[in-house]
């Protein structure tokens, strides 16, 4: 029997979608009956995926989605199955990344009036007023199929506008009943149903910032997610070589410029102090950043000028976002970059070539010394695994066909500014605020890109907020093996640093009460190792690091995961590295 449930799933197989991330539950029996005749007359049909926990199904959706580019889909049961996604889908909406889910919905006959009628006692606990409001906040799209005969119009439709810029998440759900109804096939032309084109700047505002770049003294870019778009970074080198542009990553997201290049110069995260580079800008140029700079702490000069360019000028789905931005700009910043560079070529008379060799000069010198400031960092005198110690240890340690993804939340700014990666597609962060998207996000990216090395970097926080006892199950069912290595502080050091950054000298820091510390600690690496077979290793002194990660990358490149759980300095310590020495001498002794 053709159904809703059948003509849905061939919709999706037809719209491009390769993986269903799938929680299933008493909602989808016209799925399941679907998806078995299908395998029984080898139909051709998305993957099924299966995922003990709906948060890290679609934390890998949003990993293949960035990778790729292309929405997957994620199936969930019901409104419980809806809230379970929980922070995944803040992850997905506030990063932009498009991804399909369908809920089912409790039946709404209760006396076998119809096919799928409720014969289970959940059937009426599970129904509640506004399922879709659940999410609403966060989809670009919500909708009820309440008919097969237009359910591929509705797919369809919905995938059009996840993938259309900004692009985001959308949401469809569809009772028992209507899933379960006799439909009749339909056949859609997928080019009728592709995404809107990306914006360019329009004449005139192409003129005033070419111009305004051209002529400015000390000209400055910052961004945080241009290179969700691979080519828009060759374009963003090309804009900075031709003017001699130094470009500051803001909470980078991506990778967006090559960090080797002479012009990088440097990354920022919650960075207290104030950045001089911008301060002394007079022209800032923002492309793709939802937080370029943090305006109590560390802001442009009040007579600098700003222009905007952004997929998402407007933050729209953000109450509070403003910054003092000449114009706003919506616009792909791929196809705006090729618009400067090549007015920039045309009116080459505009630049000043003296002034952009002084620039080069100074800003590459500057490059080199934040490297040798790094450089430091990375081999201080001490037996402590330093954060800056660590990720030098694994940019040493990975090659360029690796791609690293970094949720070390009070160590993502030593992270993304010690990684060191120069490859379009090599760097990934959440690009949100909910913590636990390494976990599943790794294995998407893995089953998207099975040719490259994933590694991931995460504090032991976000390592727990992973649900990683699903994820490496996951891991090891669908063949998706990858390295997570685990900044380990034995607790949340964020909430502590929010604290004194409110309150610097108060009674939590005078009577260290901060409730965020992990002791007694749990093994970590063995988690993964009961859950999904992940090799565990434990690190606690620096000179066994660099071997631990060569042993890690060679079981990771066999074939199987590996959590290597690093101890870095202990939340309390808060950099006080002689102390965490002597602790450690001390647990040495005992």
């Amino acid at each position: 029997m053709y159904t809703t449930g059948t003509a849905f799933l061939e919709a999706l197989q037809e719209a491009g979608v390769s993986y269903i991330f799938a929680n299933l539950g008493s909602d989808h029996p016209a799925i399941i009956e679907s998806l078995a005749r299908a395998r029984q007359v080898n139909k051709e049909l998305p993957t099924v995926i299966t995922c003990p926990h709906e948060f890290a199904a679609l934390s890998a959706a949003h990993g293949y989605a960035q990778v790729t580019g292309e929405p997957q889909a994620v199936m969930v049961h019901v409104e419980c199955g809806t809230q379970n996604l929980g922070g995944a889908i803040h992850n997905a909406s506030r990063s932009r990344v498009p991804v399909f889910i369908f809920a089912g919905a409790s039946p709404y006959t209760q006396e076998g009036e119809l096919t799928g009628s409720r014969n289970e006692f959940i059937h009426w606990i599970q129904d509640v007023p506004d399922q879709r409001g659940i999410v609403r906040g966060y989809t670009k799209y919500d909708n009820e199929i309440r008919s097969g005969t237009n359910v591929k119009q509705l797919v369809f439709r919905a995938l059009q506008i996840a993938k259309s810029d900004p692009p985001g998440p959308v949401y469809l759900m569809g009772p028992r009943e209507v899933m379960e109804e006799k439909a009749e096939p339909v056949v859609l032309d997928k080019e009728l149903w592709e995404p809107i084109s990306s914006g360019a700047i329009a004449p005139r505002p192409l003129q005033e910032l070419a111009e305004a770049l051209a002529t400015a003294e000390s000209p400055l870019i910052v961004t945080s997610y241009l290179g969700r778009n691979k080519e828009a970074v060759s374009e963003l080198v090309r804009l900075s070589e031709t003017l001699a542009v130094p470009v500051i990553e803001s909470i980078p997201h991506q990778m967006n410029f090559p960090h080797e290049h002479p012009m990088h110069c440097g990354s920022e995260w919650n960075t207290p102090g104030q950045n001089e580079l911008l301060a002394e800008a007079d022209l800032v140029l923002v492309i793709d950043s939802d937080v370029p700079w943090i305006p109590m702490k560390n802001k442009p000069a009040a007579e600098a000028t700003i222009y905007y360019m952004d997929i998402d000028p407007l933050k729209e789905d953000m109450p509070l976002w403003y910054i003092p931005s000449r114009k706003f700009l919506k616009v792909d910043s791929c196809t705006a970059l090729k618009q400067i560079n090549h007015y920039m070529a045309e009116h080459h008379g505009l630049l000043d070539a003296a002034a952009i060799e002084k620039r080069w000069d100074r800003f590459a010198k500057i490059h080199d010394q934040q490297w040798i400031e790094k450089h430091r960092k990375e081999q201080a005198e001490t037996d402590i695994i330093t954060p800056e110690y660590l990720t030098a240890c694994v940019r040493e340690a990975i090659d360029e066909e690796t791609i690293v993804l970094n949720e070390g939340i009070t160590n993502y700014g030593a992270i993304s500014n010690h990684i060191g990666v120069n490859v379009p597609g090599s760097y990934y962060g959440s690009g949100a605020g909910s913590l636990g998207w390494n976990g599943g996000a790794a294995v998407g990216m893995k089953l998207a890109k099975p040719e490259k090395t994933i590694v991931s970097l995460t504090g032991d926080g976000s390592y727990l907020f992973s649900v990683p006892s699903t994820v490496h199950w996951m891991s090891q069912r669908y063949n998706a093996p990858f390295l997570t290595v685990i900044y380990n502080n034995s607790g949340w050091k964020a909430p502590k640093m929010s604290t004194l950054g409110v309150h610097p000298e108060g009674v939590a820091k005078q009577t260290e009460g901060f409730w965020v510390n992990f002791d007694p600690e749990a093994d970590l690496a063995k988690i993964a190792e009961a859950a999904g077979g992940a090799h565990p290793i434990d690190v606690k002194e620096r000179t066994a690091l660099k071997e631990a990660l060569k042993e890690a990358l060679q079981v990771v490149r066999n074939g199987k995961s590996v959590v290597l759980n690093v101890r870095i300095p202990h939340v309390y310590d808060n950099e006080d590295y002689t102390k965490e020495k002597g602790k450690y001498e001390m647990e040495a002794e005992s």
